[in-house]
């Protein structure tokens, strides 16, 4: 339909963050089946979750600053094919060393697949739009998340854990025919986008000679404040992501299918989240401006820290497990607001410096799963890796106070 051709890219990155997602959450549902097979202790796990990531902070300016450069359209096409073969090779690691250079090598094709869809939205969306666009975007990834224990959890008791990855690397070449058929880089070179949806799209955001990044100008404190922040972030949303299920098996001794069930409860919970904190940094937006409207962050953070504590220290596993679904929700409540801020300050250069943020988040993530695992070898504890979680998620909503979103990069 002409004039709304801008929601099917929506439903193309909404359907790409779900894929994105049950390719890393297949790992940590799919670990005590790995660690038994191949005999992997838990700090060797925690170097396994954490490879991918590093390796993705490494390769995400790159990865973000090339969508800048040559389009989001070639760039999302290369990574989503690179991740997919990498899936697949996951499935046939046969000792604890080719698992982690393949989850090594995923994580380096994946790095910029968040800041590549949030550089097309920044050409496809007005700024009035796009804290609701990114809340649907990560409320696909949240949801691919959720919904990932429950289908991997059947493939590998039907099939064993090394189909379920074989099987999710193919569906991403699918995701791949589709986009690089319809996608364009900008809007007005859609033969389904009428003028009068371009017109929409660039009304808040006039059309501009396309400024070429001084690299000097991600030296901002703000930028700085803006990626320390995102560091914390990241650093507690990887538990959900890798150690949550075996954290529900060893330490609150939850059946496997419990834990599926209760997985997906967080994410969905956390899905929820970050589509309810698109919409809300947006009206805020409007009624009270820029800067405040993206301080979501300031209050949600310590909330989901104080959550994280209180699960670490109940000793009822229901309430528990309540508690890590409310940490999570509420964590994600500022995700889209943390994206929102990055075409904020960076404009042209959005790819850049959502590139930017997102190797500050991975880095956090590559660290928290190693933390957890020496954490549990040395002190035999589950409890004290989360405490450190909650103290970080706080630090990250007193960080959210320093930034300044109508300063742009110079």
């Amino acid at each position: 339909m002409k004039g709304n051709v801008r929601f099917k890219l929506l439903r193309f990155i909404f359907a790409l963050s779900i894929v994105t997602y049950i390719d890393r959450v297949c790992i940590s549902t799919a670990a005590p089946d790995i660690r038994s097979e191949l005999g992997l202790s838990v700090e060797q796990m925690g170097w396994v979750f954490s490879a991918f990531t590093w390796a993705y902070a490494a390769f995400e300016i790159p990865s973000g600053w090339l969508g800048d450069v040559i389009g989001p359209k070639k760039v999302l096409t290369r990574i989503v094919l690179w991740w997919s073969a990498f899936t697949v090779a996951s499935g046939a690691a046969w000792n604890y060393l080719s698992l982690l250079v393949t989850r090594f090598l995923f994580g380096a094709g994946e790095a910029g697949a968040f800041p590549n869809m949030s550089r097309s939205l920044a050409k496809w969306f007005p700024s009035r739009e796009r804290g609701t666009a990114h809340g649907v975007i990560f409320m696909g990834s949240r949801a691919g998340g959720a919904f990932t224990p429950l289908l991997v959890g059947y493939i590998i008791s039907s099939a064993g854990w090394r189909t379920a990855f074989w099987v999710f690397g193919f569906v991403g070449v699918i995701w791949c025919v589709f986009w690089s058929r319809w996608f364009r880089d900008d809007p007005a070179d859609h033969p389904d986008v009428s003028e009068r949806e371009v017109a929409f799209i660039r009304e808040s955001d006039p059309s501009h000679p396309q400024q070429k990044l001084r690299w000097r100008s991600l030296l901002s404190v703000n930028l700085l404040w803006i990626c320390l922040m995102y560091f914390c972030y990241g650093y507690s949303l990887y538990f959900y992501l890798t150690w949550l299920p075996t954290y529900l098996k060893d330490a609150r001794g939850f059946s496997t299918n419990e834990v599926n069930v209760i997985h997906t409860f967080v994410l969905l919970t956390a899905a929820a989240a970050t589509i309810l904190g698109g919409r809300l940094t947006d009206v805020l937006v409007r009624r009270y401006g820029l800067k405040r409207g993206r301080m979501m962050g300031a209050i949600t953070l310590p909330l989901s820290g104080l959550a994280l504590t209180g699960a670490a220290l109940s000793e009822n596993p229901v309430v528990s497990a309540v508690l890590l679904a409310v940490a999570a929700g509420a964590g994600d409540l500022c995700l889209s607001t943390c994206w929102a801020i990055c075409h904020d300050v960076g404009g042209d250069a959005a790819g850049t410096v959502t590139g930017c943020m997102n190797t500050f988040g991975n880095i956090g993530g590559a660290l928290s799963p190693l933390v957890v695992g020496y954490a549990v070898k040395w002190w035999s504890s589950w409890a004290i890796p989360l405490v450190i979680a909650s103290v970080v998620s706080v630090i990250g909503g007193l960080l959210t106070l320093l930034i300044d979103t109508r300063r742009k990069l110079a």
